[in-house]
């Protein structure tokens, strides 16, 4: 019998709505603003002693929040507006130190009974939910300078281990090493040695100025290697200061061959955020040069704090790459200074120099990759120039060889000990990084995109469902809800597969209502042109679904494949609008072609009719 579905599909068509249904229903509860409190380390857990000074401190600001409750794994205090929420952080920051994260999120509140479905609402993007995003670019150039750096160390200290006699060893930049002989034989020997000992380097014999030199030149696989894991080093270390911001649900991700993103929702203290990811301090660890050192070997430093300078030994002995934890505390004197732990690495690399350098003074470096503007550009046009800052903050004597525990002293005030901590722990960058690009997005802007956004898609919804009803009658309503249930599939497969809605995913969502009913006003010419050909309406019915499947899927196809690679290739805003899209193709692939026509059948179907209610055609 023409137009019957059998009850397997009917029934599929059903329990897809049904779920589309419930899985969008979360989208109706509005998140509350919360505190979000869980340990720094997975050793540290919460209880309710930690929820206690958390509202007692609360309390004590005469901040009011709403629910306070202890999870599994964290704590969530729920107020009523986002400014109470901006408030309340720093007292809780205060109370309970720096064991516990205290970050800003929002709580959700879905029912119990769709929570233990699974049902959970879309997450929305910086633009509909407010915060900052920064674009920085990675210095690779500098990873790559730094690793030839610590290579002209090692090759210096295996020419003196193997006794071998060198004139110079100088960087020739970018990717060469040059070393200079007065012996061939020496020369001779180096150059087995560089060949057997620095595989990553093409090493060469060469004779210039009466010297005998051997070259090294960095391979371009392990100069992309060093690349590739100056981005990863940055990626890891940004992600460990995003955590210690407090920041729930960031995206920190690579982009490009150099730059990384970073979006921190929530966030509106974009001075905070951006000195704290920005910061490239790190730390040199050095031994004070002795008086008899040679001019080559030696670097003058000024001090931080005071006006003197200071000669340091220009070889380091570990930088704040291998500090495994830093804690700022204070002296017996009340002066703040941070405690250094070290990794293993970096514990054996300090007791084996330390260890016959006792009575010498050891330096700390503070390193700092700066930038300003320079005026006297050759253009003409301002210009930010790039420079490395390296000041002594502490200069004092070794009593005893040091091993993976020691402290830092000499530090201004009690705001930089803490800062230096921060950034020891969240580990040292690879290379600099730069800020090419910051945007803020406040809350309430992303509440007035959210609003203009379910405008557009409401508008849009209403007038399309208004022709269709007009044009096309019986069948315009049913494509109506069609169109209904297209919006609520939608929603519920973005929110199951956890995809951010963005105010461009919005555009995507409005062109998805458009698409879907285009399928359908195929189908439905295609059913009047077969009336007015002579078709009774049941066949006319059955024939223009048949043949305007074809034209649908082409149509549909070739858009999928559009979204697609804008995704692949997009960032940002692209991305989320190419991800709606294409969710949004297959939903009203089904809702115009399956969900229609089931619609239909249950109208029309299965009974002889004279006329269907379509317009523009005479019938019967």
């Amino acid at each position: 019998m023409l137009n019957k579905y059998p009850l397997w599909k009917n029934l599929l068509v059903v329990i897809v709505l049904m779920m589309g249904f419930i899985y969008a229903l979360p989208n109706l509860y509005p998140d509350d603003y919360a505190l979000q409190i869980s340990g720094s380390r997975g050793s540290i857990g919460v209880d309710e002693s930690v929820l206690k000074k958390a509202t007692d401190a609360l309390d004590e600001a005469g901040i009011a929040y709403g629910e306070a409750k202890v999870g599994e794994k964290n704590i969530i205090i729920r107020f009523a507006d986002n400014d109470t929420q901006l408030d309340a952080q720093p007292h809780v920051k205060s109370a309970l130190g720096n064991d516990y994260v205290v970050a800003l999120n929002l709580a959700p509140t879905t029912p119990a009974w769709l929570s233990s479905l699974g049902a959970a609402p879309m997450k929305l993007g910086l633009d509909l939910r407010g915060g900052v995003h920064f674009l920085m670019e990675v210095d690779l150039a500098k990873a790559v300078a730094t690793t030839m750096e610590i290579t002209q160390g090692d090759i210096k200290t295996k020419l003196r281990e193997e006794g071998l006699r060198y004139k110079s060893v100088d960087i020739l930049p970018p990717k060469q090493i040059s070393v200079g002989f007065r012996d061939e034989d020496d020369r001779d020997n180096a150059l087995s040695l560089a060949r057997r000992e620095f595989s990553d380097f093409l090493a060469e014999s060469a004779e210039e100025n009466g010297l005998f030199m051997v070259k090294l030149t960095l391979l371009e696989s392990r100069a992309k290697e060093i690349e590739d894991y100056a981005i990863s080093q940055n990626l890891s270390t940004l992600r460990n200061r995003v955590n210690e911001l407090g920041v729930a649900e960031p995206l920190v991700q690579r982009q490009g061959r150099g730059r990384i993103v970073v979006e921190l929702p929530g966030v509106q203290d974009t001075a905070e955020a951006k000195r704290i990811l920005g910061s490239t301090a790190n730390l040199e660890f050095r031994l004070e040069a002795r008086p008899d050192a040679s001019a080559g070997s030696i670097e003058k430093f000024e001090f931080r704090s005071e006006p003197r300078t200071a000669s340091l030994e220009r070889d380091i002995i570990i930088t704040g790459g291998s500090v495994a934890n830093a804690q700022q505390s204070f002296d017996q004197n009340g002066r703040p200074e941070v405690n250094i732990k070290l990794d293993s690495l970096g514990g054996n690399k300090m007791f084996h120099v330390t260890k016959d350098a006792v009575q010498r003074n050891m330096g700390v470096l503070f390193v700092e990759y700066k930038e300003d503007v320079d005026t006297k550009s050759t253009t003409g046009q301002p210009k930010k120039r790039r420079y490395v800052e390296k000041k002594i903050i502490s200069l004092a004597t070794i009593q005893s060889p040091l091993g993976n525990s020691f402290r830092i002293t000499g530090l201004d005030s009690v705001f930089e000990a803490k800062e230096l901590a921060l950034l020891l722990r969240s580990g040292a960058l690879a290379a600099p990084i730069y800020f090419v690009e910051e945007r803020t997005v406040g809350p309430s802007l992303g509440l007035e995109n959210i609003k203009d956004g379910a405008t557009s898609v409401a508008i849009g919804f209403v007038l399309v469902m208004l022709f269709m009803i007009v044009y096309y009658r019986v069948f315009g309503i049913v494509a109506n809800i069609a169109l209904a249930a297209n919006v609520f599939i939608l929603i519920a497969v973005m929110s199951l597969l956890s995809a951010t809605l963005t105010l461009p995913g919005i555009a995507g969502i409005v062109l998805t209502v458009g698409m879907a009913v285009d399928a359908n006003v195929l189908i439905y010419e295609r059913i009047r042109e077969e009336l007015r050909n002579g078709l009774p309406p049941q066949s006319a019915i059955h024939a223009g679904y048949d043949r305007a499947f074809v034209s649908i899927f082409d149509a549909n196809v070739t858009t999928l494949i559009a979204a697609l690679i804008l995704f692949a290739i997009g960032t940002g805003p692209v991305k989320g609008f190419a991800v709606t899209l294409s969710i949004g193709i297959l939903t009203s692939m089904f809702t115009a072609i399956t969900v229609t026509r089931a619609v239909v059948n249950m109208i029309y179907g299965g009974r002889n009719i004279g006329s269907l209610s379509i317009g523009g055609v005479k019938q019967g």
